[in-house]
């Protein structure tokens, strides 16, 4: 099998679907050391593995390196990163992941406005 971004992304993917984040950060870092190139899917899915475990700072770090690395944000990208800061109990830094999502203009939808609604209740 090549190892391509599309065959990385789905490994990525399966992983955030089976809630084994570390093994998709291993993936990603892989995917790194093979100079293999990546793209909006592959971070959205390892956003998402580290969303589902509450893992908002490794999701804020993809975030960051998908930014250096001028890989497109989009509605995916950002409502993990809420999500993720929700699950965080980081109501603040949801907030922030919000607003910049305006600035930057990036689409916001229900999903959007649920996690950013969540991330406040949590926050008292």
């Amino acid at each position: 099998v090549k190892s391509d971004t599309v065959t990385f992304s789905a490994a990525i993917s399966a992983c955030e679907k089976g809630g084994e984040w570390e093994k998709a950060l291993k993936l990603y870092q892989v995917m790194a050391q093979c100079m293999v190139q990546f793209d909006t899917i592959t971070f959205n899915a390892a956003i998402s593995a580290c969303e589902k475990a509450g893992k908002w700072e490794k999701a804020l770090q993809l975030v960051s390196a998908m930014m250096q690395g001028k890989v497109r944000r989009n509605t995916i990208t950002c409502n993990a990163l809420i999500s993720a800061c929700e699950k965080g109990g980081e109501c603040d830094k949801a907030l922030q992941v919000f607003s910049a999502m305006v600035q930057s203009k990036v689409e916001s939808n229900t999903v959007t406005f649920s996690a950013a609604i969540a991330a406040c209740e949590k926050d008292g």
